[in-house]
């Protein structure tokens, strides 16, 4: 069914969205009760989530909405019995009482407002990093989930790992000693520096553009340009390397140091290019953290690098060796560590640490995790209260970019640069008309 089949009044008129919060079935669940479960699209990483939340004991798929219908027939291979959509509010309207979990592993773009439809039904939420495309839509997930006991996980399946849960804890136990300056990168190079193409393609048979772009401008359709992949690169759709890539990597650095919100922020790369609508590449952003008890002194320097940019070279000098693609180095007191994604913590110098005895802690399930805490076991620990503020932190990097050498000065309770109103113009957007999500 087309989007504009189900108008957003009729949708509203319907649904939780237009009364206030009542809790649904989602709340009565028992430990060995059946999770009934929807994924809002239906290839790609939406498929690989849903994949991985169906091989949790007594979960049933019940449903997708995937946007673009010649995406579904992998879903449709794998889960026969499941309803598909193209429209996700059809499907909320149908399927209120007939699921309890989802995941959100759409654009971008589309993560809060689909993720706070679904919270305002009394669902719990499995969101794709990063968790919003804005910092504003960041915050009031968060609080509406903590507001309303809901559980809830990002996608950031390494949070999980033995790899990225050793790290975390060998900087806890004083590995290290206490920790004085860190640098974070990734070699990939989710931007673009040329400009838009100037033209307007006919649209896929079966691919609804106007739902696709939802909440973000509607832009001319580009073949390629936008759908399936390299929305990523875009400034209405996507978040570039960093939201991309900086949800995973920051991660076992953000949780290991025990950072909250950011002092300041200070972009020393490109700008994104005007014409472009989209991320540049090689970006260098600064950040100036308050200081915790893991770290050194009142404050630490946090620098991320992306594309062709990395730490300095007498960075690699003062620790004896290389760096790997995708990684963090966190410099302390007493030692250093590595961080390679996807990869175990190095201690150095090595010599000193030959034999040091590492915590003894393996990984867990991601997606079993937050199945079993939708069922009352346990928690999640990518949950929003985590994840949201991890969120925030690496968008207000990509604000940072579009005004180079400039200090932003960061007020986490007003969510606003206190230095800079064209900064924080960028912390929330409108709408587009006729999308509006209530709470956000």
């Amino acid at each position: 069914m087309k989007s504009n089949s189900l108008s957003r009044r009729n949708f509203l008129a319907t649904s939780a969205l237009a009364f206030p919060y009542v809790a649904t079935r989602s709340w009565a669940l028992s430990p060995n009760s059946t999770i009934r479960h929807v994924t809002f699209g239906a290839n790609g990483m939406a498929f690989s989530d849903v994949n991985s939340i169906s091989g949790v004991k007594n979960v049933e798929v019940v449903a997708c909405a995937e946007i673009d219908a010649t995406r579904q027939d992998r879903f449709a291979r794998k889960f026969p019995k499941g309803k598909r959509y193209t429209d996700w509010r059809e499907l909320l309207d149908k399927e209120v009482k007939n699921f309890d979990t989802a995941n959100v592993s759409t654009p971008d773009h589309m993560h809060a407002p689909i993720a706070m439809a679904a919270m305002q039904l009394g669902k719990h939420v499995y969101v794709q990093k990063p968790l919003t495309h804005d910092v504003f839509e960041s915050r009031k997930l968060r609080e509406f989930a903590a507001a309303n006991k809901l559980t809830t996980q990002m996608g950031i399946q390494v949070h999980s790992s033995q790899a990225y849960r050793e790290a975390v804890e060998l900087v806890h136990q004083g590995a290290i000693g206490k920790v004085t300056e860190v640098h974070t990168w990734s070699s990939k190079k989710w931007g673009d520096t040329a400009q838009r193409p100037d033209r307007k393609d006919k649209v896929p048979a079966g691919l609804d553009w106007n739902a696709w772009c939802g909440v973000a401008p509607k832009n001319n359709y580009i073949g390629g340009y936008y759908h399936p992949g390299n929305w990523r690169k875009r400034l209405d759709y996507g978040t570039g390397t960093f939201g991309d890539m900086g949800c995973h990597i920051y991660d076992p650095m953000y949780g290991a140091v025990g950072l909250t919100a950011p002092l300041s922020v200070r972009s020393e790369g490109p700008a994104p290019v005007e014409g472009s609508h989209s991320w540049n590449v090689n970006a260098k952003i600064h950040y100036v953290y308050p200081g915790t008890k893991y770290t050194a002194g009142e404050t630490v320097d946090v620098t991320w690098y992306d594309g062709d940019q990395r730490p300095p070279a007498n960075m690699q000098e003062r620790i004896g060796r290389a760096l790997p693609g995708q990684g963090s180095l966190l410099f302390g007191t007493k030692g250093h560590m590595i961080i390679p994604h996807v990869g175990k913590a190095i201690l150095l110098p090595e010599d000193k640490y030959k034999e040091y005895k590492r915590p003894e802690i393996g990984g867990v399930n991601h997606w079993e995790s937050f199945i079993n805490a939708a069922r009352g076991e346990g928690k999640t620990s990518a949950n929003f209260d985590y994840s949201g503020p991890l969120t925030e932190a690496i968008l207000l990097g990509g604000i940072a970019t579009r005004f180079p050498k400039q200090q932003l000065n960061w007020d986490e309770k007003k969510l606003a640069f206190s230095n800079s109103k064209a900064a924080t113009a960028f912390v929330k957007r409108e709408y587009r008309k006729g999308w509006e999500v209530k709470g956000l």
